[in-house]
C-alpha cells in the first residue's frame, strides 16, 4: 500500500483550525460536580453532534467518516477501560479514582472536523463568536488526580515511575533534557499477587480486545483528500469566486478561507466587532458562491476512490472498532449493575 505523506495530515489539521482533542478518561458518575465551580464534570449537551445540524455543512458527512471513531464511542471505550483499571488496582489493595471521560469535548465529532474543514460555516455562531469557539468549548473542566506512588505506577502501567535523565555537567536540568523520562520493568508482584503484563492498563486493553490497529491511516487519507481537492479546477474556481466576493466586501487579499480564519482569530480569544464582521462576510460569500457545496462534492468523489483503493484495510479498522465498542458497552453495563 502506498504510504500517505504526513504532510497531508498536517495540512488538514492546519486547515481545521481550533480543532482540539479533549478526551479525558475517568469513571465518576455523570452527575458528579466539578469541585472548582460546581458544574457537572460531564455535560453531554456540549458534546459535538455526529452530523452537523446547522450551517452550510448541515447534514453533510464525508465518506471516510464512516471509518472514524465518533467522540461518543471514544469516550465509551476510555470509560470502560478506566472502570477496569480501577477494579484491577483495587485487587492489589490500591484505591484509585481516575478522571471521568467526556469532560472536555472537542468541537467536532471526529477527525474530519467537517464543521470547519472548509473554514467556518455556521452563520449563527459567527454572529456571536466570530472565528472563536463557543464559550462552553473553550472552558476546561479540571479533574485533579492525586500523585501516584512508585509502586502504584508499577501496578497501573507495568513499568516504574519515569525518572528524568540527568543533564550533562554544566547544563541546567529541565528544558531540552526534561524528556519523557526513563522507565524500567515493574516488580514481579505486589501484595502477594503477580503484576499483569502491561500493568492494569495493559490488562484493561486485553479485556476490551483493543488491538494496535492504525486508525491514523484514516486521518491521513482524509488529509490527503483535502490536499487533492484544493487542486481541483472546480474548487480552485469556487475559491477564487469566494475571494472576489470577499474583496468586494472590503476584505482584500484573502486567497482562501483559511487565510480569513487566520486573520479573524483574535489573540485573546474574545471576538472583536471586526472579526465578527469578517466571519459573517466569509460565510455569506461561501453561500453566494456555493463554495462549501462544490468543495464537499469534489472531496467526496476523491474519498470514494480512496475507499475503493484501501477497502480491505479500512474494513478491518471498522470491524475492529465495532468489536471494541460492543465489548466496552457490555463492560459499562456490567459496571452499572
Amino acid at each position: 500500500m502506498k504510504h500517505i505523506k504526513q504532510t497531508a495530515t498536517a495540512v488538514a489539521l492546519a486547515a481545521s483550525a481550533l480543532l482540539v482533542s479533549a478526551c479525558s478518561p475517568g469513571t465518576t458518575p455523570d452527575t458528579a460536580q466539578n469541585a472548582a465551580d460546581g458544574k457537572p464534570i460531564v455535560n453531554k449537551e456540549n458534546w459535538p453532534k455526529k452530523i452537523p445540524t446547522s450551517g452550510l455543512t448541515k447534514s453533510l458527512t464525508l465518506p471516510l467518516e464512516a471509518y472514524m471513531a465518533s467522540y461518543e464511542d471514544q469516550v465509551t471505550i476510555e470509560q470502560a477501560a478506566n472502570d477496569l483499571q480501577q477494579s484491577c488496582m483495587k485487587d492489589y489493595g490500591i484505591d484509585l479514582t481516575l478522571p471521568r471521560a467526556g469532560a472536555n469535548p472537542p468541537p467536532s465529532d471526529n477527525d474530519a472536523n467537517i464543521e470547519r474543514r472548509y473554514g467556518i460555516t455556521d452563520r449563527a455562531q459567527a454572529e456571536k463568536y466570530g472565528y472563536e469557539l463557543p464559550p462552553a468549548l473553550r472552558e476546561h473542566t479540571r479533574q485533579p488526580m492525586r500523585d501516584l506512588s512508585g509502586v502504584e505506577v508499577e501496578v497501573l502501567t507495568g513499568h516504574t515511575k519515569p525518572e528524568l535523565p540527568e543533564a550533562p555537567e554544566g547544563v541546567k536540568a529541565g528544558g531540552a533534557f526534561a524528556g519523557p523520562g526513563q522507565t524500567k520493568p515493574a516488580r514481579a508482584e505486589y501484595n502477594g499477587k503477580k503484576l499483569k503484563t502491561g500493568g492494569c492498563i495493559g490488562w484493561s486493553k486485553d479485556q476490551l480486545g483493543v488491538k494496535e490497529v492504525d486508525p491514523i491511516i484514516v486521518a491521513e487519507l482524509a488529509g490527503d483528500s483535502l490536499v487533492q481537492s484544493m487542486k481541483d479546477a472546480k474548487v480552485v474556481k469556487a475559491i477564487a469566486a469566494w475571494s472576489a466576493c470577499m474583496d468586494g466586501k472590503g476584505h482584500k487579499g484573502l486567497a482562501d478561507p483559511y487565510k480569513a480564519m487566520d486573520q479573524g482569530v483574535t489573540s485573546d480569544g474574545k471576538p472583536s466587532p471586526e472579526s465578527i464582521a469578517l466571519a459573517v462576510d466569509d460565510i455569506d460569500c461561501k453561500e453566494q458562491t456555493d463554495l462549501v457545496k462544490t468543495w464537499f462534492g469534489v472531496e467526496t468523489a476523491i474519498q470514494d476512490r480512496q475507499i475503493a483503493g484501501h477497502k480491505s484495510l479500512l474494513t478491518g479498522i471498522k470491524e475492529q472498532h465495532g468489536k471494541e465498542i460492543t465489548v466496552a458497552r457490555e463492560q459499562m453495563a456490567a459496571s452499572a449493575r
